[in-house]
C-alpha cells in the first residue's frame, strides 16, 4: 500500500522527511514534488532503482536517468566539469535546468547512458525536494513522473496514487504540482547543445 506523506510545502516537517528517508533506504520508490512537476526518485545506492525507475516509466537503457543534488559541489562529485562549464553551472543552480555532463566514476554504469557515459544533473530549488535531499545525505537519482503512454506527468497526490500507486512506496504530497519542464542542456561536448527548451531562460546562462 502507498503511504501517501502530506507535508507544508515551505517547511516540510521534519519527522516526515526522516520517514520517508526510510522507504528510501528500504528500497522504495517515492514520487517527491520539484519545481518543474513530479519526480519518482529512489536511492543512488540501490542496485535496482535504475531498473525500477525505467520499469515505472516504460523506458529503455539508453534514456538519461537525472541525478538530484543537493549544491553545485555534489554535482562536480558526479560529473567531470572544466572551469567554463562549473561558472556556468555556478550561476545556473539552483534552478530549472538539468545538465548532460560526463559522468564521473562516481555513477555507477547502471545509472549512467551506456555508450556515451554520460548522466543528467541537476539542483531542483523546491523546498521540500531539497529538506529530502538533506535528510538523505546524498544525491538521489530520478526521473520525470509520467505515466506510459501519455504525454504530460501527473500533478497531484491523488492522481498519482489512482494511477502509479501499484509501483511507489511513497508520495510527498505538498499539495498540487504545477508542471513546466527543465530546459535540457548538454555539456558533453565541446559546444553546449540546448536538447529542450523549458522554463530556464536562457540568457540567465550566458547562451542566448
Amino acid at each position: 500500500m502507498t503511504q501517501i506523506f502530506t507535508v507544508h510545502p515551505d517547511n516540510p516537517q521534519p519527522r516526515m522527511m526522516k520517514q520517508v528517508v526510510e522507504i528510501l533506504a528500504s528500497g522504495g520508490l517515492v514520487a517527491v514534488p520539484t519545481d518543474s512537476g513530479y519526480a519518482l526518485v529512489a536511492r543512488l545506492d540501490d542496485r535496482d532503482a535504475a531498473d525500477a525507475l525505467r520499469k515505472s516509466r516504460g523506458l529503455d537503457q539508453r534514456h538519461h536517468l537525472t541525478l538530484i543534488c543537493r549544491d553545485l559541489s555534489e554535482i562536480s562529485h558526479f560529473a567531470k566539469v572544466d572551469n567554463t562549464q562549473y561558472r556556468m553551472l555556478k550561476h545556473a543552480t539552483p534552478g530549472p535546468w538539468t545538465f548532460i555532463l560526463p559522468a564521473s566514476r562516481e555513477v555507477p554504469k547502471r545509472l549512467s547512458h551506456p555508450s556515451r557515459k554520460t548522466i543528467g544533473i541537476r539542483v531542483p530549488p523546491h523546498p521540500v525536494t531539497q529538506a529530502l535531499l538533506y535528510e538523505v545525505g546524498q544525491a538521489l537519482v530520478s526521473t520525470t513522473l509520467i505515466v506510459p503512454g501519455d504525454d504530460k506527468p501527473l500533478v497531484s497526490a491523488e492522481e498519482i496514487e489512482s494511477r502509479m500507486g501499484h509501483a511507489l512506496a511513497a508520495i510527498v504530497d505538498c499539495g498540487n504540482c504545477a508542471w513546466e519542464p527543465t530546459t535540457v542542456i548538454d555539456l558533453s561536448s565541446n559546444e553546449p547543445i540546448v536538447v529542450r527548451q523549458g522554463r530556464g531562460n536562457l540568457a540567465d546562462i550566458g547562451l542566448a
